[in-house]
């Protein structure tokens, strides 16, 4: 790949290293949205969430439709997902294995006692 791509490449990964961003993905992934319902979706304020859109719409992973005064955003690129769901397997696997290991070096599963 060339370096140009390359970097193509690494600006998009880079836009996906913010959690709010990938928080927007998520409701985006429910269908298109308004920068209002975005905002109450992920507990944010409008301008940063319009911030954040446009980082996304820059990489090619949102696309904006101007419906009269509103903004509607949606998914432009669906591949992000496939690649979210490779990440969260990794993270879970390599959660899983630590939780394994902390079981096999004296962490037991906790027990509750029962107060009497």
């Amino acid at each position: 790949m060339p370096p140009e791509a390359l970097e193509l490449v690494a600006t998009r990964f880079r836009a996906l290293g913010e959690p709010i961003r990938l928080r927007i993905l998520q409701a985006l992934e429910r269908g298109e949205m308004s920068v209002s319902a975005l905002t109450l979706a992920v507990g944010s304020t409008q301008p940063n969430v319009s911030k954040h859109l446009r980082v996304l719409q820059e990489v090619g992973l949102v696309q904006r439709c101007q419906q009269g005064s509103t903004a509607n955003y949606s998914i432009a690129d669906a591949t992000v997902f496939q690649l979210c769901e490779l990440v969260c397997a990794g993270v879970r696997d390599r959660l899983a294995a630590q939780v394994g290991a902390m079981g096999n070096n004296g962490f037991g599963p906790i027990r509750w006692r029962k107060r009497h």
